[in-house]
């Protein structure tokens, strides 16, 4: 889910942005390389070794041949992969964007008309509608924009680059591996400008790996079939350790010197993304109290036996929130707190009790 932000103006507009699933982002250069002469001749030289190794993992010649052709690297691809809006604005510019009334009134009426597949795909996967709802909401606007960028291109490109090179190699194969399965067309093969596709925006080994079929016509359709988008969206997160007896986290405050502690006890050796680095250690609820953390309302945490982080998303003087496992399961969706944060207080406004 990388960091990989609006390709359009009309999604900046929109207030959302596409994103996609599990291209985590790590630090690297952040000044976009030109496009010249040289850099083309260089790219089609790497091609050769990319239909060489596409041929070896035994994709057909007629696939290769009408992806892999007559493509050049994309400027615009590489430039926005350096401008990532997690790491440019604060959380309440981004949450602004996205939690609106409008928009909270848009994803209640999508729940209201697809009240009955969502809580099937709930029963059967495990995960609250009301999370199913926030992420689809976040991506594509609830379907409603799901990118025009075709998706071969774009991942060469980003595989092309030293940056992330090695996570945009695969995603570039598992691409290939999706047309010659059958999965989709090269014509239809579209998303956002880092290769995320369909509903959920998710990136081709993501595909390969999470998407449903859910109603059973030997399809996993995440483009145009709402019961294999939600159910595709609950898969993943269930696969990616969700329990459906907690919720996300909330908003608290925080005297300065716990934030202080906190922001010390980050584990910036833990293996994963940045959004995992800066991350508090675990403490029970009854401990955070103890401390003087209270919900953003001043009344006393939950009387639960919960362990839970402290994120800051803002720093150590923007707003606190105590967070559970599944903010971890969001993580893996899209590694960014601005984006993690975002889905649990948008799903809370999505909950119909």
């Amino acid at each position: 889910m990388v960091q990989i932000r609006q390709i359009s103006a009309l999604c900046a507009l929109l207030g959302f942005a596409l994103t996609p699933v599990m291209a985590s982002a790590q630090d690297g250069s952040s000044k976009a390389p030109k496009i010249t002469q040289a850099f083309r001749a260089e790219f089609q030289n790497w091609l050769v070794d990319v239909r060489a190794e596409a041929r070896d993992k035994g994709i057909s010649e007629s696939i290769i041949s009408s992806a892999l052709s007559n493509i050049e690297p994309v400027a615009r691809i590489l430039e926005r992969d350096r401008k990532q809006s997690e790491y440019t604005i604060t959380l309440s510019k981004y949450r602004k964007r996205v939690i609106t009334p409008n928009n909270i009134q848009f994803g209640l009426s999508k729940r209201n008309r697809h009240s009955n597949t969502l809580n099937r795909v709930a029963e059967r996967y495990g995960v609250q509608p009301r999370f199913i709802l926030a992420i689809w909401g976040i991506e594509t606007r609830f379907g409603a924009v799901t990118g025009t960028m075709p998706v071969i291109p774009a991942v060469a490109t980003l595989a092309f680059d030293r940056r992330r090179s090695k996570y945009f190699r695969q995603q570039l194969f598992a691409s290939l591996k999706m047309l010659h399965r059958g999965y989709i067309s090269l014509p239809e093969m579209k998303g956002s400008w880092a290769g995320a596709m369909g509903q959920p925006q998710f990136m081709p080994s993501s595909y390969i790996a999470y998407a449903q079929d859910f109603d059973g016509d030997g399809r996993r359709d995440i483009w145009s079939n709402e019961g294999d988008v939600f159910a595709s969206i609950a898969n993943y997160l269930a696969e990616h350790g969700w329990n459906n007896d907690l919720t996300w986290g909330r908003k608290v405050i925080a005297p300065a010197g716990v934030r202080r502690a906190a922001v010390k006890s980050f584990n910036r050796k833990e293996r994963g993304c940045r959004a995992v680095k800066k991350m508090s250690r675990n403490k029970s609820l009854s401990e955070w109290a103890r401390q003087g953390v209270t919900k953003a309302d001043g009344s006393p945490l939950p009387n639960r036996n919960l362990s839970a982080a402290m994120v800051l998303p803002d720093g150590e003087k923007g707003s606190a929130y105590l967070v559970y496992k599944n903010y971890r399961s969001i993580l893996r969706y899209n590694c960014a707190h601005l984006y993690a944060v975002t889905v649990g207080e948008l799903a809370d406004a999505l909950w119909v009790r």
